[in-house]
């Protein structure tokens, strides 16, 4: 008996010992997740470090365009953003571009001069935050928004009556299809690579780069970025929000080797939105790549969609042109 008894004793020792080894394993792993998780918060809307080349930048004085630096306020906040306007006085046809999370106005110079040589007004503008107006939070498209409509505004107050359409890039195209929901005077959006939802990105990027399961890391991070920055991941989430746009037109362009944001991400915008709609297929293309396939094609198709979709200079609506693009296949509804 006294056998027996010493047996069971050795065993409640050892389970004992079991269960604090498993728990401080599991607290160390839970502990490793929250820090992980809170890394992924600060990193989203941390400040950037300032560097020389945030001024030391391409202008429009390098492609030739017609420009002039602008500035106006954000709706809320009170201080100013930085942009370029290319004039076209003799049309109230405006183009607005949003650039990606993190990135400038000057990564989109290329597009830009291509749409003002093809007869449109064109605003780029720094959200607050990114370009070279650096120092403050950034968010992954949730103030952002505000500086589009502010961007807005702006154009709205220099061409009265202004037929605008919106260009974005990563996030500046979900933040552009956002936008264009609640602002009805949009007529048209072209988004480069947008991502359906903040979480989804957010949970594949910690997947593609730790090799874990990122969803659970992406909650826990949305915990800490509302306490940081004020708001949640469902507040951003372009699949939900696209069905608004209709029955103005989109077109949502991808890469197919997108790795930072998948193009099922954008075949998930696509298939929200109301008609009329376009996906185009950059086969082969990185993210935000499918411009570097074929530069003249690319731009003659984004001015093509926009010249289509508003008023020509003499208010009339213009003939869609149409055009061959044998490097990316086009899906239409």
């Amino acid at each position: 008996m006294a056998i027996v008894t010493e047996i069971h004793s050795g065993w409640r020792r050892v389970a004992r010992r079991t269960a604090a080894a498993t728990g401080a394993v599991t607290g160390g792993a839970l502990l490793s997740t929250l820090g992980i998780a809170y890394y992924v918060a600060r990193v989203l809307t941390d400040p950037k470090r300032p560097s020389t080349m945030d001024t030391y930048t391409m202008t429009p004085f390098e492609t030739g365009a017609d420009f002039e630096q602008v500035s106006f306020p954000q709706v809320r906040g009170g201080q100013l953003l930085h942009g370029w306007w290319f004039p076209r006085p003799e049309t109230r046809r405006v183009i607005v571009g949003c650039h990606g999370y993190r990135s400038s106005k000057s990564e989109l110079i290329g597009i830009a001069t291509a749409l003002w040589r093809a007869g449109f007004n064109v605003l780029l503008f720094d959200y607050h935050g990114h370009g070279a107006a650096i120092g403050s939070p950034v968010t992954l498209g949730y103030r952002e928004v505000d500086d589009v409509f502010a961007a807005l505004d702006y154009a709205e107050r220099r061409v009265p009556d202004a037929e605008v359409g919106l260009l974005g890039f990563s996030m500046g195209a979900s933040v552009a299809i956002i936008a264009a929901s609640r602002r009805p005077e949009v007529r048209a959006v072209v988004a480069d690579s947008p991502f359906a939802a903040h979480g989804d990105v957010v949970a594949h990027n910690i997947s593609r780069i730790l090799r874990v399961d990122g969803r659970p890391i992406a909650w826990l991070a949305d915990l800490f970025i509302h306490r940081i920055a004020g708001y949640r991941s469902r507040d951003v989430e372009p699949e939900r929000d696209v069905a608004g746009l209709a029955p103005r037109p989109l077109l949502i362009i991808h890469g197919t080797a997108d790795e930072t944001i998948p193009v099922g991400q954008a075949e998930r915008v696509y298939a929200a939105a109301g008609k009329p709609k376009e996906l185009w297929l950059g086969a082969g293309a990185p993210h935000c790549g499918t411009y570097f396939l074929d530069r003249p094609a690319y731009c003659a198709r984004v001015s093509a969609f926009f010249d289509h979709h508003l008023l020509a200079p003499d208010h009339m609506p213009a003939p869609l042109v149409q055009h061959t693009f044998p490097t990316a296949p086009n899906l239409a509804n």
